[in-house]
């Protein structure tokens, strides 16, 4: 056994994000199965698919055994779409990005100021409608930056004018808000248990907030950045002017930036708590009892860097292997860490598919493959 110090009776846990735009969490899990197996043949091998509460999370869900539960939504610039959330014994996971997320912008531009996360409220409102007494609420990938406004208007909330009409969608409508009333908000938030899930826990305005850190991803210019982070101020301002409880202190509050300023409000409107969405979903996936189970973790995502260290879904399946003693060792489409920040975060070793093919976009489009020579390399080094 080259480094690795793992038992011949070994079992292997394979809890790995999506590498995005090439494979899902499930194929990983799937490729790194079939690449051990190859050198260990009857290898015991459990498969967690994990994610963080951003795009993927509802596919984590129903790996790990929920329903999946599809919907019509408007999107984010207004057309249907079909979203999807995961239900289990009264738990749900609804995930923002399957409503309002980037990947459901028309292929013809981005809008940074009119996309809307009205659908993500339809969506939630689904969930409660389904049964849930418990959601968790993964915020990421969205196009949006309109600070929920358009969430809470889905459940009841009211955002008018001056003239007494409703402001425009997105964050650019919210420069027009004179009054503000959550009165109608759905009710059953107040009984309801709402978590949200996410791996950021940026304000929702100024040089760390929504518009000025992930405007720019979303297609807003300088100017845009500018406008939307007056307009998000604005939107603070007027909650508390309309009595709103601790909307100008939960706008700085950790997670109020989240998917373009959904996670404010989430809390300011839903109640919700905030948690880091890795942390959620392996308690919710039942992370717990199956780590219990395992001699080795094998964890990863699509690039292994110094975001994976704030938050991320290998980060936090480390951090918990590390403290119930099992090892951990990593796959990646490409390390951009070094060993000693590797080691800190609870990693041993990765092992990354640019090793194996230099070429980015060959990488990608052969991930599979790559990715089961990858778990053999492995294997010989942790498991033989």
């Amino acid at each position: 056994m080259a480094d690795g110090a793992v038992s011949e009776a070994a079992r292997v846990l394979v809890a790995a994000d999506k590498f995005k735009g090439s494979l899902t969490a499930v194929q990983v899990a799937e490729r790194v199965t079939a690449g051990l197996r190859r050198v260990v043949p009857d290898l015991e091998v459990e498969t967690l698919p994990v994610a963080d509460g951003g795009d993927g999370t509802v596919a984590a869900a129903v790996a790990a055994g929920f329903t999946r539960h599809e919907v019509r939504v408007t999107g984010p610039v207004g057309e249907p779409v079909t979203a999807a959330f995961a239900l289990r014994e009264g738990t749900a996971v609804v995930e923002m990005a399957e409503a309002s997320g980037l990947q459901l912008l028309p292929r013809d531009g981005l809008a940074p100021l009119s996309a809307t996360t009205y659908g993500s409220g339809e969506l939630l409102r689904a969930a409660l409608d389904a049964g849930a007494r418990t959601i968790v609420f993964g915020v990421g990938g969205s196009a949006t930056t309109d600070g929920g406004a358009g969430m809470l208007a889905a459940l009841g909330a009211r955002f008018l004018d001056a003239d007494g009409a409703p402001v425009g969608p997105g964050g650019g409508g919210l420069k027009q808000l004179a009054t503000a009333d959550l009165s109608g908000l759905d009710p059953r938030f107040a009984e309801v248990e709402l978590v949200l899930a996410s791996d950021v826990d940026n304000p929702l305005t100024g040089p760390k907030g929504a518009p000025a850190v992930y405007g720019p991803q979303k297609g807003a210019s300088p100017d845009d950045v500018a406008d939307l982070d007056a307009a998000l101020a604005h939107y603070a301002s007027v909650l508390a002017a309309s009595g709103v409880p601790d909307a100008a202190e939960l706008a700085e509050s950790p997670g109020a930036g989240a998917a373009g300023g959904i996670g404010y409000g989430a809390l300011v409107g839903l109640g919700a708590s905030f948690r880091p969405g890795i942390d959620v979903m392996l308690d919710v996936l039942g992370f717990a009892p199956a780590l219990a189970r395992a001699t080795l973790v094998i964890t990863g995502e699509g690039s292994l860097d110094e975001q994976t260290l704030h938050g991320k879904a290998p980060a936090g399946v480390a951090a918990a292997a590390r403290e119930a003693g099992v090892e951990t060792v990593a796959v990646c489409g490409r390390l951009a860490l070094p060993p000693e920040a590797l080691g800190r975060a609870g990693i041993r070793r990765a092992y990354a598919l640019a090793e194996l093919e230099p070429d980015p976009a060959r990488s990608m489009a052969e991930a599979g493959p790559l990715l089961e020579r990858a778990a053999e390399n492995l294997a010989r080094d942790f498991l033989r």
